[in-house]
């Protein structure tokens, strides 16, 4: 009896001690929370007794402090976060002594994943310091911010970085400090981020060892007054034909494309067609990714599976960035091809120096007879201003009874007659069809912070279109351009003679080429 009441005891007293224990670790669980992690959960935290504090909708937003009575910044991190607080430690004092960065600066770190950032903002006293992940901006006011930092190269790897770039300037007071971290090193991409900062100047760029090679740290500062870099970059040159800069970024590019053909071919449709597989593509010399958007405008762009899927989305390294298409095709053959293709915008017009009609007619050969557009042909089209005296695709008569036309020359006021118009059939055949002035279309549509690829083959009309996309300061938006220029070239059917079609010479076209990539324009001979 005495030894069954032994064991009672003793087993009492086990379960006594390991609930003691059970406590004891709930306890130091319990202060863990409290003191070091300010009372919040990490997602997917099992263990944990306070949900965040932080409403839904900023739910990405991250408050974290550093303990100071450890040696240790936030020892439940890996080695790896702790490497990179000191990582950032180093860098935020480096901004401390050059003046960027105040132990009162209100601070924000964008794109931060697991707050190395603003503990090591916090532990070198600028307390007043937060971070966000996954654009949760809306929170902040304008002009909220004294710093705000975006390092891991977070920037670079957003899919969204042109709207973070806006927020960040909306909310950063007047004068305040951007700092950012890439690992870009070329000078394109450098310029490309420069100018997703509007209402910013740059102050200075340096490179840093981390746990990234080659990161490269760009500061900015934003102006007082707020300018609209925007709708400047669009317009502001809209009255000089030498209105391109040509900066040494740009003037690399051009120095490593690949060499125009000065002689002209014998044999054209060899050589030039050879010369694009000596193209160097700009994303294959430089960084494309600090762009606010991607775009791909295919001038005479014919059928979808043309130069759009043929080369464009097979052959053009598009660095994994989605490009909105424009196909611009005035012959009505095609336009049902573009129904159903998503992501491509038909504009079924005719590129043009002003908004007026025009006559489109095809060839089917060189100097041949024009065809009738409803017969299913290869014969290429190209665009010719209407006859003197026709300025519309519709003319204007009067009648004065019903079915009987008036001759349009006599004099009719006052005759009570009905007015009504009628299609005119262009003299020389053809049909009509409308044309737009394609150089303000480009200005309204794209800006120098977009990336823009343009492929031009206008038979012939490129002698009227890139003279105006000059005068205008369009061409500046271009970053790329795949030009096929049309001249007398010799004919594969018949040796030593030469094409009729066109009345311009090879020399022109080179000249033409030539002064594209004068005003900066990296432009390659298309066949």
């Amino acid at each position: 009896m005495e030894l069954t009441a032994g064991k009672s005891v003793i087993l009492r007293n086990v379960i006594i001690r390991l609930l003691l224990f059970s406590l004891i670790i709930v306890g130091v669980r319990f202060a863990y929370v409290v003191t070091i992690r300010g009372e919040s959960c990490t997602v997917g935290d099992d263990f944990c007794f306070f949900s965040s504090s932080t409403s839904p909708e900023n739910k990405n937003l991250i408050i974290t402090e550093s303990s100071s009575s450890s040696p240790e910044f936030n020892n439940h991190n890996t080695n790896n976060n702790n490497k990179r607080v000191l990582f950032y430690i180093s860098v935020f004092q480096d901004l401390i002594v050059d003046g960027f960065l105040f132990t009162k600066s209100k601070s924000l770190c964008v794109e931060t994943l697991n707050g190395e950032d603003v503990n090591a903002l916090r532990e070198i006293n600028v307390v007043d310091s937060v971070g966000i992940n996954k654009q949760s901006f809306n929170q902040f006011n304008d002009n909220t911010f004294d710093f705000i930092f975006s390092g891991n190269v977070a920037l670079h790897r957003s899919e969204k970085m042109a709207e973070i770039a806006t927020e960040i300037v909306r909310t950063l007071k007047p004068e305040g400090y951007i700092v950012v971290h890439i690992d870009s090193l070329d000078s394109y991409s450098f310029s490309s981020l420069i100018r997703l900062f509007n209402s910013c100047i740059f102050i200075r760029s340096r490179q840093i060892d981390g746990d990234i090679p080659h990161i490269h740290e760009i500061i900015l500062q934003k102006q007082i007054e707020i300018k609209n870099l925007e709708t400047t970059d669009s317009n502001s040159n809209s009255n000089s034909i030498n209105q391109c800069s040509v900066p040494e970024y740009k003037q690399a590019l051009l120095r490593n494309a690949e060499p125009l053909i000065e002689s002209e071919p014998l044999k054209p449709w060899i050589t030039l067609k050879k010369n694009l597989e000596n193209v160097k593509y700009l994303p294959s010399m430089a960084d494309i990714s600090y762009k606010r958007r991607y775009v791909y405008v295919d001038i005479g762009s014919r059928s979808y599976g043309s130069s759009i899927v043929s080369w464009f989305k097979k052959q053009y390294p598009k660095q994994n960035k989605s490009f909105d298409i424009y196909a611009i095709e005035a012959d009505k053959r095609f336009h049902d091809q573009y129904k159903s293709k998503k992501g491509v915008t038909l504009l079924p017009y005719a590129a043009w120096v002003r908004n007026e009609s025009l006559v489109f007619e095809i060839n089917q050969t060189p100097g041949g007879d024009r065809l009738d557009p409803s017969v299913k042909t290869t014969g290429m089209g190209r665009i010719r201003p209407m006859e003197l005296g026709v300025g519309s695709s519709e003319t204007f008569e009067i009648k004065q009874t019903p079915g009987h036309g008036s001759d349009p020359s006599i004099e009719t006021r006052g005759m009570g007659g009905m007015g009504r118009i009628r299609p005119v059939k262009p003299p020389g055949g053809g049909n009509v069809v409308q044309g737009f002035d394609f150089a303000e279309w480009l200005k309204r549509t794209v800006s120098e912070k977009d990336y823009v690829v343009m492929k031009m083959d206008v038979e012939g009309a490129e002698f009227d279109l890139i003279p105006r996309l000059v005068e205008t300061g369009a061409i500046c938006m271009v970053d790329e351009m795949f030009l096929e220029c049309h001249y007398n070239r010799w004919q594969k059917c018949c040796p030593g003679v030469r094409s009729p079609k066109y009345a311009k010479t090879y020399g022109e076209c080179l000249g033409l080429f030539e002064s594209l990539r004068d005003r900066g324009v990296l432009v390659h001979q298309w066949w």
